[in-house]
Formats: C-alpha cells, sequence, structure tokens
C-alpha cells in the first residue's frame, strides 16, 4: 500500500511540475492563461471499518484549472490589435461558412488575402451586422459573420449639383470683362476651385473666375462669373456672351450676379441655379449628356475680402481604405479616400458561466463543453462584458516569479515522494533478511 502511496505523490508532484512548465514555457504568448494543478486526497472506507484508524490512500489530480484573471496590455501600432479590457472573449469561426465556433482572448488578428479578418491559426473574427445608426442588428452566436475589410468603398456617382456661398469683395477694382485669361491673375478678381466626377469616377477640375464688371452701360455693382472645366471653357446655359479683346482667348457664356447698395443679390430668389454642359470635354468614354447644376446661395458683395463660405459637391468616386478604427464597443469603421466611412460590424463578444470548464483546443483557443454552459453573446463595453482595446493586446498572466517558486516546491515534492518510495524499499529488504 505504501508504495502505491508514495507512487502518487510522485505522480502528482510530476503533473505540478509539467503544468508549472507548461505556464513558465507560455510566459510570452498573446492571450495565454496560466494553469494551475489541483490535487485531492484519495480515501476509501466502509461501513465495516473503522474510520479512526483508516489511512488515505494517496493523491490524485483533481483538475488542472485555468485562471482567466486579466492579463498587462501591450500597446503596438497595428490597428488589428485588439486585447480585452475584461470579461469575455472573441468570437471565431474555423471557415466561412462553418457555424462551428471557437473562442479567444489573444487580440492579434490580420488580413488573409480576400481581405478577411483571421488570427495566426486561421480562424475568422465574427462580427454581428449593424444597423445605420450603429446598432447591431441581432446579438446571437448565430446572427455572427467572418468580418471582412473591403479595400475599395462605392460605386462612381456622377456630380449633378455643386452647391457655393460667397462673398464678393465691394472694394475690388472694376475690370473690363473683354480682357479677361484665366492664365493671368491681373484680369480677374477672384477665383475658386471644386472637383467634380463624371459617370465613370474620373475627377475634373471645375473653376469659378469673378470679375466686377467695368463695361460701359453695366449695371453697377455687377459682377461676371466664368466657368472652366480642366481648363476649358464651358458655356452656361443660357449665359452671357462676352467678346474678347485681340489677343486674348475667347470667353466661355458668362453669368452675371448683380447686388444692391445693401450687398445683396438683386434677383428675387436667395439662390441662383446655372446649368453647365460637359459633354465636350469628356472624351474618356463617360456619359457626354452630363451636365453640373451650380447653386449660388446667397452670395454677398460686402466690404470684406474674397471668402467662399460653401462648396459641396454630390459626386464620388471609388473609394480606397486609407484607415480602420476599432471603438471600445467593437465597432469597425473603415475610412476611404473618396469620404466614406463605413460601418463594417459589431465585434462579436462571448462570456460563460463556467469559464474554467472551458475545453482548450490550442492556439490560445478554447470551445465551449458541458462544464462551461452554451456561450452568451453579448457586446463589448456594456453589461459585465469588457471593453475593446485597438492597437493593443493582451500579455499572458503568467506571474514569473512565482512559477519559479511553485517550481522548487515541485521539485521537493518529487524528491520527498521519492524518498518516501527508498524508504519503503528498505523495510520490504528488512523484511525479507529475517531469518
Amino acid at each position: 500500500m505504501s508504495f502505491n502511496i508514495a507512487l502518487s505523490g510522485i505522480n502528482a508532484a510530476q503533473k505540478d511540475l509539467n503544468t508549472t512548465a507548461n505556464n513558465i514555457a507560455n510566459v510570452n504568448t498573446t492571450g495565454f492563461k496560466e494553469s494551475r494543478a489541483e490535487f485531492g486526497d484519495v480515501y476509501a472506507t466502509s461501513i465495516f471499518s473503522n474510520a479512526k484508524t483508516s489511512v488515505g490512500n494517496g493523491v490524485a489530480t483533481a483538475h488542472v484549472a485555468q485562471q482567466f484573471q486579466q492579463g498587462s496590455l501591450n500597446f503596438t501600432e497595428n490597428s488589428l490589435d485588439l486585447a480585452i479590457n475584461g470579461n469575455g472573449f472573441f468570437v471565431m469561426s474555423d471557415g466561412l461558412e462553418s457555424m462551428d465556433r471557437n473562442y479567444t482572448r489573444a487580440g492579434a488578428f490580420k488580413l488573409d488575402s480576400n481581405s478577411f479578418v483571421t488570427n495566426s491559426a486561421g480562424n475568422y473574427l465574427q462580427v454581428y451586422d449593424v444597423n445605420d445608426d450603429g446598432s447591431p442588428k441581432a446579438v446571437s452566436m448565430a446572427s455572427t459573420k467572418p468580418l471582412q475589410i473591403p479595400d475599395t468603398a462605392g460605386v462612381p456617382e456622377s456630380t449633378g449639383n455643386v452647391d457655393m456661398t460667397m462673398n464678393l469683395p465691394a472694394t475690388s477694382p472694376v475690370l473690363d470683362p473683354t480682357k479677361f485669361d484665366p492664365a493671368d491673375s491681373s484680369t480677374f478678381t477672384s477665383a475658386t476651385s471644386v472637383s467634380i466626377y463624371d459617370s465613370l469616377g474620373e475627377s475634373h477640375t471645375l473653376s469659378t473666375y469673378y470679375i466686377k464688371d467695368g463695361t460701359a452701360g453695366a449695371p453697377a455693382n455687377s459682377w461676371l462669373e466664368f466657368n472652366y472645366v480642366d481648363d476649358q471653357p464651358i458655356d452656361i446655359v443660357g449665359g452671357q456672351a462676352v467678346a474678347a479683346a485681340p489677343g486674348t482667348p475667347v470667353k466661355p457664356a458668362a453669368l452675371r450676379l448683380t447686388f444692391d447698395s445693401s450687398g445683396l443679390l438683386q434677383q428675387q430668389l436667395p439662390a441662383i441655379a446655372e446649368t453647365v454642359p460637359l459633354g465636350a470635354i469628356l472624351t474618356n468614354g463617360a456619359d457626354t449628356t452630363q451636365t453640373v447644376k451650380i447653386n449660388i446661395n446667397n452670395p454677398t458683395q460686402f466690404a470684406s475680402a474674397f471668402e467662399v463660405s460653401k462648396l459641396e459637391q454630390d459626386g464620388a468616386t471609388v473609394g480606397r481604405l486609407t484607415g480602420i478604427d476599432i471603438g471600445p464597443d467593437g465597432m469597425v469603421a473603415a475610412s476611404y479616400s473618396n469620404g466614406r466611412n463605413d460601418k463594417l460590424g459589431m465585434i462579436a463578444m462571448a462570456k460563460f458561466a463556467n469559464e474554467q470548464g472551458l475545453s482548450q483546443t490550442g492556439d490560445t483557443g478554447w470551445r465551449a463543453s458541458q462544464l462551461s454552459g452554451n456561450a452568451i453573446a453579448g457586446e463589448a463595453n456594456s453589461g459585465t462584458f469588457g471593453k475593446i482595446n485597438s492597437s493593443a493586446l493582451e500579455q499572458s498572466n503568467v506571474n514569473l516569479t512565482s512559477e519559479l517558486v511553485d517550481l522548487i516546491t515541485a521539485q521537493r515534492n518529487y524528491q520527498a515522494n521519492s524518498r518516501t518510495l527508498e524508504v519503503n524499499s528498505k523495510l520490504q529488504d528488512t523484511v525479507l533478511q529475517i531469518r
């Protein structure tokens, strides 16, 4: 009996050594949770035995329990590095269509060849679909899907409207519009420009030039606006023809703006809409019937500098990915070069009634088991779920100093049980040598 007791002690000490060695080996493993060997004594008796004089039968390993206390955060420069500060796990799947879920605290994610967010094991990070206001459409494990970050966004949208508001300086000297030359800044008073897009998404520059009209017979406080697209003159539909002085380029038909003595537009409507046809300059196969309506809203002529207070257009080109932002609630937003900011999903979170009941799968991953209970889906930074830190990784929660002490303790236990085995062996020899 004593041999078996000593042997169980040696086995227990070996299990403790193995557990401690595994903790030490993973001290730098992202998202790793240390384990603790837990033991129980072996005791057997019956109703016919004397419990007061019974001796135990040794020790047995009851459980190797993982400890899920928070690891420290290590901040990085990669926005796809994620760390959970608090409770919860990232939800992963091993295939795009797989409904089998596994869970991890290791947030070292990257993009694969198809722009899906994966970890080093090739598992896919799961997110919830979101509404336009950013709220998740459904919060459940069945509603999660792999997160994909497209490198382009949108389709080309041709510009139909340009909205602008400006002040033309009342103190500007009058000029001769017949001498206007866009290449000579002394022949015009002020200028501005905006990018517009054709039906293929190609960018063009719409430039507008303003001249305080000094032509004999012109109304007081009257201005002419000339429009050019890609440095080519464009006639405004219904605009005023302007003669060209000798040696100057042909002028496009212009828009006349006349202000009263208070600096407000004399026209009854506060806005002027001018139509600019682009067919003459579109040679790339885009829609040649495209026109751009320039809406001039509440222009003024005050005694202050030329100022454009509003200049917007409604077209867009295909956007290229310029940045990824992940909030504490797990909302993933992608920024694109065309100005779009798309919400791609909310990172799914899971928790369990008994974390220590999770089954380890390797690569710092776990699966649900009968002991852990089913995964409970939730949102980061709400309830008991921790918040998500972008550009950070959770380090191993192993305390190296404590593990080294445990290593020495396990070694002493092993030596003591070995000594017990040795003493039992000598006693057996003594008994065998009795004559």
